[in-house]
């Protein structure tokens, strides 16, 4: 039944051609520049090549390998500018489209799941996908009571893929470094592991959805649709209409890109105190912008699927820690992390050169409001992966906590798309606002 590649051997191959595609294309290249080509046309040609390949394999196989692409998509903002160009294009593709399946076989989903006579749920249903993302696909259609919806479907054998993927991706990783310079994806993938239960769990992503839309019901700046209806592997909720967030990076206005980029950083810290979850997917894909009565803009915000529970809303220890670098308070921001498990017993460290180390992360909430740039990931990006850095010394030394890890992916995730957005963002204010501990106790 199922049209996406569910056998392991199978997907492994393709997988597997992504580093040996990049060996075979430096071979290809060294005999372009022994033909007498130009260093530079060749590493470019390679590069698309690449940057092809990439999306193609990655957004073919859909699964976990689609969602590992979907991952890297938000910090093309801290490539190096010359090499960033044809793998920018590329992964942002797979924030808002993938090759659909066929509609035989959503037809099929639907049966299983709705029952035999599923078209009767709707006044009408559209066979062409309005998304296709990485264990799923959306159509847009209208429920029997009138109202615009969105049909997520779930792509039949997703749950074998997206564990298969996963698995072979964690043992090619060192080799797909090249793909995405100065990270490390061994740790990125191994989270995504850890979650693939809940990725695929439509009642848990309905719940959560739930929350969010009660929550943020009547909200003048962020929208979330309501769920319609929710089955095995088929989850219906209202359509949002707006322009997608891809598209505000790509051709915005800078009234558009800094509005989209306030309400993000709002969305993504009043959430948690709102709703005791953390969005966890913070790609440009699940984010609309939405023109509302007197021109006003608002976020609309989907796909629930992936939330990190925070009962308690952010943790203290955060703003905290922020605001003691903020006041340069190294023995104080020492012995804070010290006692939160950041540097374990074993490690002594400078508290000054921790200081430092942590004061160019902060320069964002500095000022009333700050301007976010490729160029400034960049930046930071460099400083901390060089090996002759002080920084990356001193980094690889630090414990992150196994609570905070997702909260430090979406949070980096979440700069990566303001990054992208090139927005000016009044960040400060939101943390005053929203994150425990950073405002000194009264």
């Amino acid at each position: 039944m199922s049209d996406l590649p569910r056998k392991a051997v199978t997907r492994t191959v393709k997988l597997a051609a992504l580093p040996l595609g990049i060996a075979g294309r430096a071979t290809w290249g060294l005999g372009k520049r022994i033909g007498g080509k130009s260093a530079e046309i060749v590493a470019r040609e390679i590069q698309q090549r690449t940057a092809d390949q990439l999306f193609r394999t990655l957004g073919e196989l859909k699964g976990g390998a689609m969602k590992l692409g979907q991952a890297l998509s938000v910090f093309e903002s801290a490539l190096p500018e010359d090499f960033a160009g044809p793998y920018r294009a590329a992964l942002t593709k797979l924030q808002e489209a993938a090759p659909p399946l066929p509609a035989q076989t959503v037809h099929q989903v639907l049966a299983e799941r709705l029952g035999p006579d599923w078209r009767e749920s709707f006044r009408e249903f559209e066979d062409v996908p309005a998304a296709a993302a990485s264990i799923g696909q959306v159509h847009r259609a209208v429920w029997h009571d009138g109202r615009e919806v969105a049909v997520k479907v779930q792509y039949p054998g997703a749950g074998e893929a997206l564990l298969s993927d996963l698995r072979q991706l964690g043992r090619f990783a060192g080799l797909l470094g090249p793909l995405v310079p100065g990270m490390d994806l061994k740790p990125l993938i191994q989270e995504m592991q850890e979650r693939v239960a809940e990725e695929l769990d439509y009642g848990l992503e309905a719940e959560a959805q739930r929350m969010h839309a009660e929550a943020f019901e009547d909200d003048p700046d962020v929208v979330v649709p309501r769920v319609v209806h929710q089955g095995e592997q088929v989850l219906v909720t209202e359509w949002l209409e707006g322009t997608p967030l891809s598209e505000v990076i790509s051709g915005g206005s800078r009234e558009e890109r800094d509005r989209a980029g306030q309400l993000l950083a709002r969305f993504l810290f009043t959430g948690p105190a709102r709703t005791g979850l953390l969005h966890a997917d913070p790609h440009p894909g699940n984010f609309r912008l939405i023109k509302g009565e007197e021109g006003r803009l608002r976020l609309g915000v989907l796909d629930f699927g992936t939330v990190d529970r925070l009962p308690g809303g952010w943790p203290e220890p955060i703003g905290t820690s922020l605001r003691m670098t903020l006041e340069d308070d190294a023995e104080g921001i020492y012995g804070h992390l010290c006692g939160e498990g950041f540097v374990r017993e074993s490690i002594e460290l400078d508290p000054q050169a921790v200081l430092e180390y942590l004061k160019p992360i902060v320069e964002p909430i500095e000022a009333e409001e700050f301007t976010f740039t490729r160029s400034w990931l960049r930046g930071q990006a460099a400083r901390i992966a060089d090996p002759r850095s002080p920084a990356h010394q001193l980094g690889r030394q630090i414990n992150l906590p196994p609570s905070y890890l997702l909260i430090h992916r979406v949070t980096l995730s979440t700069i990566g798309v303001l990054c992208q957005l090139g927005a000016t963002v009044r960040l400060r204010g939101e943390l005053e606002s929203w994150l425990p501990g950073f405002l000194p106790a009264e």
